[in-house]
């Protein structure tokens, strides 16, 4: 299983040139949208999602109903770990599989960071041999955190499938329900000399279907729009989200698979904790049919359908994935 984030930024992947792409990590003001949780309307927060999701395809979340101590628990022992010595790191280093630790310090703008990465749920696909056991708390802090996380996916998916005009567990139960794949990625982003020419994490869209982002207080996430790259706002104990590639095809499109891009800081270290939602590596996943079904003949379908674990291989690997592709060179 590869990493849940998608490199790959060739032109035939995405409608941006190679200059767009390696323009300066200096970006713009956004708007990207914020979405109230607490109000009652839900008309609105289906709305609001919906909106957001055609447009932008990333939005933020407040009052979300995930404890503000237990995000910052999370941040502090996610920080522990990074701060330990590089030997007791490797404990959990990365061996055939995504999952692990990895310094990832390299020429260029390829990338420069250091990250740890590991399966939250299903029980079925966790290995715990990936977390860490110092700090003590990591385990408790995660697992109590992935509860909360789960349930803030569910209903984002929930509205999104309502603004679709399909029932509220359609987006959830296309992923398998309970089968669904969560994975956490801690990406921590040292103070860089290079902050001008290099990126923490390259432009790319998620593989997946939907990740939901903390990051600290240190400004760098970026998000591609209008031909240009804009900054994300940081909003105290907000939760970003992203539309990842398979709900793009799931909703054939109507979704944005929304690029988005790390910088660096010269003088502050910058960390982030995205939650990646997947399907089951063995679900075919494609636009849905019932969406078809309601949309008429105007929404045929304009992806191919896959099994998720073929997509992100080929992906990856930088073959075509329609038949209107050709091979990424």
């Amino acid at each position: 299983m590869q990493d849940e984030r998608n490199h790959n930024t060739s032109p035939t992947s995405f409608p941006y040139s190679s200059k767009q792409l390696a323009s300066s990590t200096q970006g713009g003001n956004s708007d990207v949208p914020v979405v109230d949780l607490s109000v009652s309307d839900e008309e609105l927060l289906v709305r609001e999602v919906t909106e957001a999701s055609q447009e932008w395809g990333v939005f933020q979340v407040v009052n979300h109903g995930i404890p503000t101590e237990l995000m910052q628990q999370l941040q502090v022992v996610g920080k522990q770990f990074f701060d330990l010595p590089e030997a007791e790191k490797k404990a959990v280093a990365k061996e055939e599989d995504f999952e692990g630790y990895k310094r990832n310090y390299l020429e260029g703008i390829d990338a420069w960071d250091e990250h740890l990465f590991h399966r939250l749920s299903p029980p079925s696909i966790i290995n715990y041999k990936y977390w860490p056991k110092n700090p003590p708390q990591y385990r408790e802090v995660n697992e109590e955190y992935t509860r909360h996380m789960k349930k803030l996916a569910e209903k984002i998916l929930g509205w999104l499938s309502e603004g679709l005009g399909l029932p509220t567990v359609a987006l959830t139960q296309s992923l398998g329900g309970e089968t669904a794949e969560y994975l956490i990625r801690i990406n921590y982003y040292p103070p860089s000399p290079k902050s001008e020419l290099a990126l923490g994490g390259p432009a790319h869209t998620d593989i997946g279907a939907l990740a939901l982002l903390v990051p600290n207080e240190v400004p760098g996430l970026q998000v591609f729009k209008d031909e240009q790259w804009l900054d994300v706002e940081y909003i105290n104990s907000a939760v970003v989200v992203f539309i990842g590639d398979q709900l793009m095809r799931m909703t054939n499109g109507r979704f944005k698979n929304v690029l988005h891009r790390a910088t660096l800081n010269k003088e502050r270290l910058r960390i982030s904790w995205p939650v990646f939602v997947s399907p089951r590596h063995d679900m075919l996943v494609g636009p849905l049919p019932d969406l078809e079904l309601i949309s008429g003949d105007d929404s045929a379908p304009k992806f191919k359908p896959y099994v998720y674990k073929h997509f992100k291989s080929r992906k990856l690997k930088k073959l075509s994935l329609d038949l209107t592709e050709k091979k990424i060179s």
